[in-house]
Formats: C-alpha cells, sequence, structure tokens
C-alpha cells in the first residue's frame, strides 16, 4: 500500500492555501497518487454546520478536519488539507496524529490580503458587517516549525507548489519525476531547512 501522508495549508483568507491545494492535487495525481483535498469550508458546511466561530468552534472544526485527514492517510491517500487553522495548539495535536505530517504556511501581508480580497471579507470587515477574521480582531498564530514556507506575494502558486513537492520527494513521500528535477541549489536549500526542523 502506498505510504500516505497529509499536506496541511494554513494562513490567513486569501493567502493562496485553495489555489495551492488545487494545484498540489493535479500534481501529486500525476504522479499516480490517491489525493483527497479537505477545504475547512467545504468540511464545515458539511459536517460543522452547527459550529460558529468561537475559539472552540474553530478548534472542533480542525480536529474534524484532522481527523479525517488521519483515516484517509492511514489508509495510503495523499491529503491536502486548506484551513486557516489559527491556533498552533490545534494544529499541533493534528501532526501528532498523523505519521506523515507535512505543515506548509501559506504566508502573505495582511495589506496585500486587503487588497485581493477575493470572497470580500476584508471589505466586509472593514464595514462592520462581520467580525472574527483571523489576523485581524481574531487570533492567528502562524507555525514555529514548518517544513515549508510559501510567500504568495513574492512567489507564483506554481513556485509555491514545486517547492512543496521539492519536501515531499526529500522526505520520500512521493516519487521524483524524470526530467524534473530540482536544481542542485534549491534542493540543498530545502534539504538545509528540513534538517535543521529535525525533519530528516
Amino acid at each position: 500500500m502506498a505510504k500516505g501522508f497529509c499536506v496541511w495549508l494554513t494562513g490567513l483568507s486569501d493567502a493562496g492555501k485553495s489555489t495551492l491545494a488545487s494545484l498540489l492535487e493535479q500534481a501529486l495525481l500525476e504522479r499516480g497518487l490517491s489525493v483527497e483535498v479537505l477545504d475547512a469550508d467545504v468540511v464545515r458546511r458539511a459536517l460543522s454546520p452547527e459550529l460558529g466561530f468561537s475559539q472552540e468552534d474553530r478548534d472542533l472544526n480542525i480536529r474534524r478536519i484532522g481527523f479525517l485527514a488521519q483515516r484517509l492517510a492511514h489508509h495510503g491517500v495523499a491529503v491536502v488539507a486548506a484551513a486557516v487553522s489559527p491556533f498552533r495548539r490545534t494544529r499541533d495535536e493534528v501532526r501528532a496524529g498523523i505519521e506523515h505530517f507535512v505543515e506548509v504556511f501559506v504566508s502573505c501581508p495582511v495589506e496585500v490580503l486587503k487588497a485581493r480580497d477575493t470572497k470580500g471579507l476584508y471589505r466586509r470587515f472593514a464595514e462592520g458587517r462581520i467580525t472574527g477574521l483571523a489576523g485581524l480582531d481574531a487570533p492567528y498564530e502562524p507555525p514555529l516549525r514548518p517544513e515549508v514556507v510559501v510567500s504568495t506575494d513574492r512567489e507564483t502558486p506554481a513556485e509555491g507548489v514545486r517547492r512543496v513537492l521539492g519536501a515531499l520527494e526529500l522526505l520520500k513521500l512521493v516519487p521524483a519525476v524524470p526530467g524534473e528535477e530540482y536544481s542542485e541549489e534549491e534542493t540543498k536549500v530545502l534539504e538545509k531547512r528540513l534538517k535543521d526542523l529535525g525533519y530528516i
């Protein structure tokens, strides 16, 4: 059976998690893996419609996504989870339950996110129509030791996905693709980061 794993994309709203998840799903499918994307908004609507946006409810939604990810990964599925998941402790709980877990911090400055505002959340917040937006009037705790950081204000989604795939290859979770080898410099940078973090 294939080795299952979970790539957990965390970051503020509009940082680019869903875009990266979609591209990563396609890249993993092309490598012959069974893939499941768990988008927090979709899972919330399907499994947690009763939840609000208190810290307790946000944590419960993340734990439910984490449980799904754990069961899927246990059965050899490559799981890509895209969730703001604002609280570090809860993300660490999810990590502890999944043998092969790769945390990706999808980073972007709030001012850039306000300009993107694809869902209109930042505009509605500015108008006083919503509250509890992570990174503004609600907390967001960035990961301390993510395997990969993708800065979507400085790199394209394709570049970000390429680095995530590079980390997955170095961790021996996905096969390398002939003809798509990384440069020696790219490999050294990724390898150093993962070694410094104690992941390889």
